[in-house]
């Protein structure tokens, strides 16, 4: 059981990606589009933060299936979701019916910081705060399993 739990927590952030990767070759309305045409807009802009900071969370919980959690490592999977979210964006320069702009790449790199500050501060700095212990719980769960 312990290793189909490391195997799957590990390949999360490779098939999350292969989902992102799979969107961006799809019309921006493949999963749905308001009829509220500067809400959808809104909505699927935002979600460029939203997206590439649930990657980079994702290679956090990877990352403490194996106990491996470290500033260095943390750092390093920050800068390996931000460049995705940049290969992303030139992907989409190449799908004719998507677009690819600085801002949205900025709004990809936006999530990623804002996901590292919050581990950063929370799991290593603070350790005590409500972010640090899930954290640590799941730590504990992956050693327990």
């Amino acid at each position: 059981m312990k290793n189909w739990v490391k195997i799957f927590f590990t390949a999360l952030p490779f098939l999350y990606m292969s989902l992102i990767w799979f969107l961006s070759n799809r019309p921006s309305d493949t999963v749905f589009a308001l009829q509220n045409e500067s809400l959808d807009l809104f909505i699927k802009e935002s979600l460029h933060l939203v997206e590439f900071g649930i990657l980079h969370f994702l290679f956090i919980i990877a990352l403490l299936a194996h106990g491996k959690l470290t500033t260095a490592t943390h750092t390093a999977a920050a800068v390996f979701a931000a460049f995705y979210g940049l290969l992303d964006e030139i992907h989409q320069a190449f799908v004719p019916s998507r677009s690819a702009t600085v801002i949205d790449a900025i709004k990809d790199l936006m999530g990623v910081i804002i996901v590292y500050v919050v581990i950063q501060r929370a799991y290593f700095s603070k350790k005590n705060g409500w972010v640090a212990k899930r954290l640590q719980g799941f730590e504990m769960w992956f050693k327990a399993n």
